[in-house]
């Protein structure tokens, strides 16, 4: 009987995919080489959520960061969080990482932490891990302009509107691909008809105003303007994302599309007429190009 092929396994929760869960995913990864099958463990809900009752704002769908996970050739194994929460460090290595996942190669951040109340961290896993003969791989803080990288510090960043660091973060433009519903066609007046959506349930809101964006349709990038915020000009409530898509001509009613934030413009504002609005859009329009022509060049 053939032996069961041993597991590389990624551990942590990876909302974001941010670059430095790539460091702990690419260590996983190398593992090919010594005939285990890269496999991440997935949670159901964030632990943060279950531990504290509050919501916390996602990065990603988890249907984008599984496909983005099965494009990097991760065999996804999933696990509910209250199942394993109060287990302790030994029990969830003997458990999870032998019994459920037959783990020969172990990896995580710096930080990590498991087991019931957090007890147990990276040093501790390399610990319980080496007493089992799997092999572990520890990667190091990941920083951008000092900051340590971390999911919590790429949502402050783009409540803050600051996507440059949003893209150094995550090593890529926070993005979000929800369908485009019928809006009330003001744009078309204003010379600019305008692709309108929901953000994804439980997203994390970037900070309301104008955004230089990229779209992709039908293989073609384009650079876009996007207003994200509750449009003040037409005392709007509701939360939606608002994109011109420049140089676009075409129906997108029904249709998923993916909008790249790349770059904040200006913060929503209230204009006193609709032709201070369509000057206002046009410049926007034009900057909108300028950011994106520099940043994907």
């Amino acid at each position: 009987m053939n032996e069961i092929k041993k597991r590389a396994v990624a551990l942590g929760f990876f909302d974001g995919l941010h670059t430095a869960h790539m460091a702990v995913l690419n260590k996983a990864s190398e593992q090919k080489e010594n005939g285990f099958t890269p496999a991440i463990l997935i949670f159901d809900k964030h632990p943060a959520e279950v531990l504290s009752g509050k919501e916390v704002k996602r990065l990603m769908t988890a249907e984008k960061r599984d496909e983005m996970l099965r494009e990097l050739g991760f065999e996804i194994i999933r696990c509910r969080f209250e199942d394993i929460m109060n287990m302790s460090p030994e029990v969830f290595t003997e458990e999870i990482l032998v019994k459920k996942l037959n783990a020969g190669f172990v990896c995580c951040g710096y930080n990590y932490r498991f087991g019931k109340n957090g007890g147990g961290d990276s040093a501790l896993l390399e610990k319980l891990c080496a007493e089992k003969g799997i092999q572990t791989g520890v990667c190091s803080e990941v920083t951008v302009n000092g900051k340590t990288v971390c999911s919590t510090a790429i949502r402050e960043a783009a409540t803050m509107g600051d996507m440059e660091t949003v893209r150094l973060m995550l090593g890529r433009p926070l993005e979000f691909c929800t369908s485009v519903f019928s809006g009330d066609k003001r744009g078309r007046l204003l010379g600019a008809p305008t692709a309108n959506q929901y953000l994804p349930e439980n997203f994390v809101i970037p900070k309301f105003g104008v955004y230089a964006s990229l779209v992709e349709l039908e293989g073609k990038d384009y650079p876009a303007v996007t207003n994200i915020g509750n449009r003040p000009t037409f005392d709007g409530v509701s939360l939606r994302s608002e994109t011109y898509i420049i140089g676009f001509h075409g129906d997108l009613y029904g249709k998923f599309i993916d909008v790249k934030l790349y770059a904040f413009i200006r913060s929503e504002m209230k204009f006193d007429s609709f032709d201070a609005l369509k000057t206002q859009i046009a410049l926007d329009a034009s900057e909108a190009e300028k950011r994106i022509k520099k940043l994907t060049k």
